[in-house]
């Protein structure tokens, strides 16, 4: 690190997204500061649903366990329709299959995923520093001064603002916020104990009083996430003697033990950009979604996750400052389809139809591609099930007798280099590069094969859509970066210099 730099990076923000860069940049050897104008880490239940891409991620990272082990699969939801109790599936249960190891949505209150993220970044020796806030920043050619409230100025290469939908970062880049705030419907948020309602359930009341009401039970605990969808012209009082009051006439039912309140209105607006210089935006400082579809903390995470091996590749000089315009070219266009998804599950709940209730591929967000952006062009060759840019599938194999996945492979800051056939096989062999930078695995269909993945099976063969003399290159964030098809060598060596791996 260049001694002038207080800190390569410094972050906005400790919540999911700001802390997954973190954990992502600190494992890469790069300094980062965290910073967050709350007194304290978060609360509340709010965003509950991590995705099964999601789930990937933190499996690289290495909180996938805790993660499961902190969460249940969504419950069947129950509709109370006066007397009647109508059970509903918000989503099918998917089987496990070996391109797609996590299929199912997996429900964790908020404050529980980010104590797992902030004891993974606090076990590389960063510590959160809380009521803190970023006031101003000015940046020049050589790097960004970011001056706190507390009157420190702080030096870095980069600034990350992932410091939510109010964001200071944005708002200090005068980026543009573009679309709209429905300030007339609120909806009051509330993380208690209520007796005498089933947690296998998570219940909804469509229309009590001329409100909407739902309970959903959070794992391992005796609470419920209430949720009340307000009239617009209702007053509305967050004491919680008053709340318990209110639940109690709407269904019949006491709260009690009242951890955190919240009142959400939706808000539905996109970044006009990502990046200014040496200033990012990610998470809900660069996208707001309304709640339908777990949408929010999910894009965020996976924000971070392209952003921290770019920074990471440019900090450490194996890649231009190019590279990382590629972060909003990527981004900004899941992000626009994402809001208009939720928007569109949010509009079928406000009009009391189940569709709105249903979730399906779409929201597991693992179809989610960059090709035809900036480093998957479309002219670029394909196999029979992949094309650059899609996500690197899963697949399990054998080697010395033990079962493993390619994700195990995967797992950590390189890239990842599949060759398939002799002629790809040679010409990857021939490249001599750190495996902390680039690993190498030649597959074969040969049992018992002494060298490279045996894949006997054809597992790999199948999820991959290889039938010829084939390389893939993945990219640190899982997503496929070049497939190579016909002239190797050229073709090779133009794909490690686009991604900084090796010297233009």
């Amino acid at each position: 690190m260049n001694k002038t730099y207080d800190t390569d990076v410094l972050i906005v923000g400790a919540g999911p997204t700001g802390t997954t860069l973190a954990a992502d940049l600190l494992r890469r050897d790069i300094s980062v500061r965290i910073v967050d104008k709350a007194p304290h880490s978060f609360q509340g239940s709010r965003a509950k649903g991590i995705q099964p891409r999601t789930q990937e991620i933190f499996e690289d990272l290495g909180i996938l366990n805790e993660i499961q082990n902190q969460s249940t699969l969504y419950p069947l939801m129950g509709i109370h329709l006066g007397p009647l109790t109508l059970p509903f599936k918000m989503q099918k249960k998917k089987k496990i299959t070996s391109d797609v190891p996590y299929p199912n949505t997996l429900l964790i209150p908020q404050f529980r995923t980010d104590q797992i993220l902030h004891t993974l970044i606090e076990s590389h020796g960063c510590n959160i520093e809380y009521s803190t806030e970023v006031t101003d920043y000015n940046q020049d050619q050589e790097g960004i001064s970011v001056t706190l409230a507390t009157g420190e100025v702080v030096y870095c290469q980069y600034l990350v603002g992932a410091d939510g939908g109010a964001s200071k970062v944005r708002k200090l880049s005068n980026f543009q916020f573009v679309g709209e705030t429905h300030e007339e419907d609120r909806m009051i948020l509330i993380d208690g104990t209520i007796d005498n309602l089933s947690r296998k359930r998570w219940h909804v009341w469509p229309k009590v009083q001329g409100k909407q009401v739902a309970a959903c039970p959070l794992p391992h605990s005796d609470q419920f996430q209430v949720m009340i969808r307000v009239q617009p012209n209702d007053e509305i009082d967050l004491d919680h003697q008053v709340l318990t009051q209110q639940l109690k006439s709407l269904i019949g039912k006491t709260i009690y033990d009242i951890t955190w309140t919240s009142v959400f209105r939706p808000n539905v607006r996109l970044s006009e950009k990502y990046r200014n210089k040496r200033v990012f935006i990610a998470g809900d400082a660069a996208h707001v979604h309304t709640p339908a579809g777990a949408q929010g903390l999910n894009t965020g995470v996976q924000d971070a996750y392209n952003l921290g091996w770019k920074i990471g590749q440019v900090i450490h000089g194996t890649a231009d400052d190019s590279l990382l315009n590629t972060y909003e070219a990527e981004r900004q266009p899941i992000a626009a389809r994402v809001l208009n998804k939720s928007n569109e599950l949010y509009s079928e709940i406000e009009n009391n139809s189940v569709t709105g209730l249903k979730r399906g591929d779409e929201e597991r967000q693992l179809s989610i591609s960059y090709y035809g952006g900036p480093l998957a062009s479309k002219e670029t060759p394909q196999t029979d099930t992949l094309k650059s840019g899609d996500r690197a599938p899963d697949a399990k194999f054998k080697t010395s007798g033990e079962n493993k996945r390619l994700f195990e492979l995967f797992k950590g800051t390189h890239f990842t280099l599949l060759s398939y056939g002799k002629h790809a096989i040679t010409t990857s062999k021939a490249y001599d590069i750190s495996e902390q930078i680039l690993k190498h695995y030649e597959i074969n269909n040969v049992e018992n094969s002494s060298q490279g993945i045996a894949d006997y099976s054809k597992n790999i063969i199948k999820n991959y859509g290889l039938t010829t003399d084939t390389i893939i290159l993945i990219r640190p964030d899982g997503y496929i970066g070049s497939i190579i098809t016909e002239h190797f060598e050229e073709n090779l060596a133009t794909a490690l210099k686009q991604f900084g791996i090796i010297s233009k």
